[in-house]
């Protein structure tokens, strides 16, 4: 049985975009595979933000979690903080990941580009190695990402053959990454160039914003020239996001959600996205609430990390071993 792992950091608001690329889907691999679903809160050091923020953004992610399907009884749901082996293992990993690799990589560049050299932090510049700490902890076989993250599993990738060719093919399990085929990027409603990302009000919809408002920002999305409803990335931005953001809730392919549009016009097609949206989220949210109120939440990450720690340090002993570090109570 596969071992699959994902996270998503608590840095903001999460929007649709969220939701379709990874939350919705997390509860699809419950009965493929043994699943590992973590908060990346260290992860969310690596620029300023308030703590108190912080904190609430791990709460919600927590009851999003739960909300979008995912059992506790069949997968592990655990903050990354609160297992120990992240940072141990990070603390390893960062000696065989080079200054040249990390300074190619694109969030890098993107996050570091409007920032002072005396700004950027550490952790901003080494954030991959904590990822490839976060895959290679849980022996994972199957990472779930969007698009803007393959290269960090394909780093993870390199670090991994790299110490096993140098330790023994054993030491670290090779993953894979794995992209949603509809909604892997969905992009800014008033901006269709650019993908959806916790930070426009007018163009991301949050998993948190109020029917009124989800249903007024799609009807006031940006279109395009024309009148047919087509799928045309390079030609109709505004229409492709539409039809992808429609085809991912209803779980249809894109050909099939253009299908279902032929001779609508522009307004009736927004209406029934707003409509498919709405039913989705009311729910959601609903279920969201709930576990709030009830502070469902900490147990279940109690017992996630109590989980996840079993698996952790035995990756982390494994590892420890393999580069030379004594074993002060087995030696």
């Amino acid at each position: 049985m596969a071992r699959i792992l994902s996270g998503i950091k608590p840095t903001g608001n999460l929007t649709l975009g969220n939701y379709i690329g990874a939350l919705k889907h997390f509860k699809d691999f419950q009965d493929s595979g043994e699943v590992y679903i973590f908060i990346a809160d260290l992860h969310a050091l690596t620029l300023p933000i308030d703590p108190e923020f912080l904190r609430n953004n791990i709460r919600d992610l927590a009851a999003f979690y739960l909300a979008s399907g995912l059992d506790p009884k069949k997968a592990t749901i655990f903050t990354q903080s609160s297992v120990p082996e992240h940072a141990e293992l990070n603390a390893i990993l960062q000696n065989y990941l080079y200054m040249g690799e990390l300074s190619r990589m694109t969030q890098f560049k993107e996050k570091s580009k409007n920032m002072k050299d005396s700004a950027i932090g550490l952790g901003l510049f080494a954030y991959p190695v904590l990822m490839a700490a976060d895959i290679v902890l849980y022996d994972a076989d199957i990472v779930p990402v969007g698009e803007d993250q393959i290269q960090h599993v394909e780093i993870t990738r390199d670090v991994v053959n790299r110490i096993n060719k140098r330790y023994g093919k054993d030491t670290l399990v090779l993953p894979n990454y794995k992209i949603n085929k509809v909604g892997a990027r969905i992009m800014s409603l008033s901006d269709p160039t650019v993908k959806m990302s916790k930070s426009d009000p007018k163009g991301d919809i949050f998993l948190r914003d109020d029917m009124k408002t989800v249903r007024k920002k799609i009807m006031s999305a940006v279109t395009d020239l024309g009148s047919e409803v087509k799928y045309d990335k390079e030609n109709k931005p505004g229409i492709s996001n539409l039809l992808t953001i429609y085809a991912s809730i209803k779980e249809v392919s894109i050909e099939e959600a253009e299908a279902h549009f032929v001779g609508y016009r522009y307004g009736d097609f927004k209406r029934e996205v707003a409509d498919a949206v709405v039913a989705e989220l009311e729910l959601f949210q609903q279920r969201y609430q709930q576990i709030i109120d009830s502070k469902e939440y900490l147990p279940v990450l109690r017992e996630g990390a109590a989980r996840a720690k079993l698996i952790a340090s035995k990756t982390l002993k494994r590892v420890q071993n393999a580069v030379g570090l004594l074993d002060i109570d087995n030696d």
